[in-house]
């Protein structure tokens, strides 16, 4: 199958290609670091020292304890096992979430519900952003838990975790704050932040597919999801990847190094604000979530948009993404995580305010690495090309 350029994949926000740099890694150390970590002869110990540096890595990236650093299959799992297991030390209460969560913590969060505890959902303005003050009206007991999606997945909106940590330390309960978009893309230093557990993924950022973590803040504890051999200090049974561990290092390491040649910015920022002013002046698209040259409020790789015909009336982001892919480029609407049921409003929309039929028009590009800025000059052209394919104009 022949593929299309990869400078025109803007789905970074799905999954990112693996960095060669990250793909050699793993490649030279496969040699000698394949065994079982937890085996006791020369090459399980090679594979032990190989998951150690990586996570030792992993954690000095993100400002973490390397012994509270928890390696798991992914952001999902990482998700279920901050919610689960800190679940399973505590009585059942309530848990409040952000209307705009991730399908991940949604599906965390109903097997609590199952278990006796309380949901509740908190709204969100009409750029997806909480209101601090609503959640601190919400934190007198019952609530035991809150989880936050620090970077919306759809629409790129940032919440202001750091208010919202401290709100919730100030009562003694805990956050947790999903990481999965923001890793790689803005500086994390949990030593600093107020926030309890942290879950991230590698496969955003260029590193491989199957492994992400679950950073614990000092003196939190879980319960495993997962039993087995007591791995990962017994928070979570299962034979250790080593070189998956050493590949996600190697890729935060990457992303590390580009934020630090631009005093703590993200490169893709002036890439992504330059095509905005392009797609802004079309006719018939609509920004979703927050302005991308206002500081620190939207993820700074990403840009959602609604769409619609010359009458204004919305057009089904599916149809489009279909049409732009048969044109070479790689979009996404909505979440690839919630794509399985068909033809449905975004759920993240929906709550934001928007209308059944303005929910199902959305798109969104998130840039990563790979692109450059003469491609992204030919997008818009593109997008235009797209809304007049007779079978995105044919599409309910």
């Amino acid at each position: 199958m022949d593929l299309p350029l990869l400078s025109r994949y803007l789905d970074a926000s799905a999954t990112a290609p693996p960095a060669p740099e990250v793909m050699a890694a793993m490649q030279d150390a496969a040699a000698g670091a394949w065994a079982n970590p937890s085996s006791l002869h020369g090459w399980g110990l090679a594979a032990a020292e190989l998951l150690e540096r990586s996570r030792l890595r992993l954690a000095d990236s993100m400002g973490a304890d390397p012994r509270q650093l928890v390696l798991c299959s992914g952001g999902s799992e990482a998700i279920h096992l901050a919610l689960l297991g800190s679940a399973a030390r505590l009585q059942p209460g309530r848990l409040l979430l952000s209307a705009v969560e991730h399908p991940a913590t949604e599906a965390a969060a109903r097997h609590l519900r199952r278990q006796g505890w309380q949901l509740e959902h908190l709204p969100v303005d009409r750029l997806g952003r909480l209101d601090p003050d609503a959640l601190a009206r919400r934190l007198e007991p019952p609530t035991r838990m809150v989880s936050i999606l620090w970077g919306q997945n759809e629409v790129g909106t940032l919440q202001a975790i750091e208010t919202i940590g401290r709100l919730c330390r100030s009562v003694g309960v805990l956050l947790h704050v999903d990481a999965v978009q923001v890793l790689g893309h803005l500086p994390i230093d949990l030593a600093r932040l107020p926030v309890d557990l942290l879950s991230v993924a590698a496969h955003k950022l260029q590193g491989p597919r199957g492994i992400g973590a679950l950073a614990l803040a000092p003196g939190v504890e879980i319960e495993p999801v997962i039993g087995g051999g007591g791995q990962e200090g017994g928070r979570r049974g299962g034979t250790e990847p080593a070189l998956l561990a050493h590949g996600f290092a190697t890729a935060l390491d990457l992303a590390r190094e580009r934020l630090a040649a631009h005093a703590g910015l993200d490169p893709l920022g002036p890439l992504r604000d330059a095509l905005w002013r392009q797609l802004r002046c079309l006719e018939g698209l609509r920004l979703t979530g927050p302005d991308p040259h206002l500081p620190g409020a939207r993820l700074p790789h990403h840009l959602s948009f609604l769409v619609a015909d010359l009458q204004g009336r919305p057009l089904s982001g599916r149809a489009l993404v279909r049409a732009l892919a048969r044109r070479g480029w790689g979009v996404s609407s909505g979440s690839a995580c919630s794509q399985g049921g068909g033809e449905r409003p975004s759920a993240v929309l929906l709550a934001m305010g928007y209308s059944a039929a303005e929910a199902m028009s959305g798109l969104r590009i998130s840039l990563g690495p790979w692109v450059n800025a003469e491609d992204l000059r030919a997008f818009p052209a593109a997008l235009e090309d797209a809304r007049r394919d007779p079978a995105v104009l044919a599409a309910p």
